[in-house]
C-alpha cells in the first residue's frame, strides 16, 4: 500500500517512525471500519473530517494529545501524496485537534512522597530497587523511559559532582544529565551493593533490572517502571488517573521551583527544549499562591 511507501521515506528517528506506523495503522483500521474507498483519489475533504470526528468520539476514548497526533500524521500523509502527485491534498486547511495547554498530572506533597517511600520493604532487593527508583524520579524529574534506559556506565562524576547521564525520549544516545545529590545517589548505591551479592554486573548493565524468573537481571521495561510507581501510589490511597509515574516528574520540577530554582535552572533539570514549557510550572504555582480571587473581599 502507498502508506508503506510514505513510511519508508520518513526522515526521522526510529522511535518517531514507530509513532507514524502506529498512527497510520489506526487510520487503516478506520478505513476498513468506515468502509471508505481504498482508492484515495475518490476521497473528499469530508472523509478526513469524518476521521477527525472518529478520533474525538467518546467510544474511541483517546486522549486529546493522542488524537491530535494521529490526525497530524494523516494530514502529513496527504501532504506527501500531493508532493508525489499521487492525489490532491484534501486535508489542507483542516484544523488540528486542540491539545489542553494546562493539562498536567497532579503533584505529590512532601508528606505523600515520604509515605510512598515508606511502603518499600528495604529488607529485600526488590524493595531497595523500587525505593531507589522512586526516590530518583521524584528528586530529579526522570521519566520512566529514562530510568529504564539508565546503565551503570551512565553514573559518573564531573567536576566533583555525581551525575547520571540521561538517554532521553526520542534520542539514540545519552544527551542530558541529572545532578545526583547525596539523597538521590545513596539509595542507588545501597541497592547496587545488595544486588552485587546476588549476581556480579558489568558497566554496560542496566541500573534497574527485573528480579522475576523470566527476565532475571534484564533491564526493566517502561511499563514495569510505571507499574511499580503506580502500585506504590495506590498503597497510600492515591489511586487516581491523574496520579501516575509521570506525576513524580511534575513533582520534582514543582519542588525545585518552590525551593528557589530559576526558570533556566528548572528548564535544565527538566530537559525542556522550550522555556515556555517550564514556565507553565511557575504559572501554576503563582496562579494558586497569588490568586486574584483572594483579593476579592466583601
Amino acid at each position: 500500500m502507498v502508506i508503506n511507501e510514505f513510511i519508508s521515506e520518513i526522515d526521522c528517528k526510529r522511535n518517531s517512525i514507530r509513532t507514524y506506523q502506529c498512527a497510520l495503522n489506526e487510520f487503516v483500521q478506520w478505513i476498513d471500519y468506515a468502509r471508505k474507498p481504498m482508492d484515495l483519489n475518490l476521497w473528499t475533504r469530508q472523509d478526513i473530517l469524518d476521521y477527525k470526528r472518529y478520533l474525538q468520539s467518546p467510544e474511541r476514548a483517546l486522549t486529546p494529545n493522542t488524537s491530535a497526533g494521529y490526525l497530524m500524521i494523516v494530514c502529513r500523509f496527504w501532504d506527501w501524496l500531493e508532493q508525489e502527485n499521487i492525489s490532491r491534498n484534501i486535508a489542507k486547511g483542516i484544523k488540528g485537534i486542540k491539545r489542553p495547554v494546562n493539562f498536567r498530572k497532579d503533584n505529590l506533597t512532601i508528606d505523600q512522597i515520604k509515605e510512598a517511600l515508606d511502603t518499600f520493604d528495604l529488607g529485600t532487593l526488590e524493595g531497595l530497587r523500587n525505593y531507589a527508583m522512586f526516590n530518583l524520579m521524584v528528586r530529579t524529574g526522570c521519566r520512566d523511559i529514562e530510568v529504564a534506559r539508565a546503565k551503570l556506565k551512565h553514573l559518573r562524576t564531573i567536576e566533583g559532582e555525581k551525575i547520571l547521564e540521561i538517554h532521553s525520549k526520542g534520542h539514540e544516545t545519552t544527551d542530558l544529565l541529572k545532578v545526583l545529590t547525596a539523597d538521590s545517589e545513596r539509595p542507588i548505591r545501597v541497592y547496587l551493593d545488595a544486588r552485587r551479592k546476588v549476581q556480579p554486573f558489568g558497566n554496560d548493565d542496566y541500573i534497574f533490572v527485573s528480579l522475576s524468573d523470566r527476565n532475571f537481571m534484564k533491564g526493566l521495561t517502561t511499563r514495569s517502571v510505571s507499574r511499580i510507581i503506580k502500585n506504590a501510589l495506590k498503597e497510600i490511597g492515591l489511586d487516581d488517573p491523574k496520579i501516575s509515574a509521570h506525576s513524580l516528574r511534575h513533582t520534582a520540577i514543582s519542588l525545585s521551583i518552590a525551593g528557589g530554582a530559576s526558570l533556566h535552572e528548572a528548564q535544565a533539570m527538566a530537559g525542556h527544549k522550550d522555556p515556555r514549557t517550564t514556565h507553565r510550572y511557575f504559572h501554576n504555582q503563582t496562579r494558586l499562591s497569588k490568586a486574584a480571587e483572594k483579593c476579592i473581599n466583601f
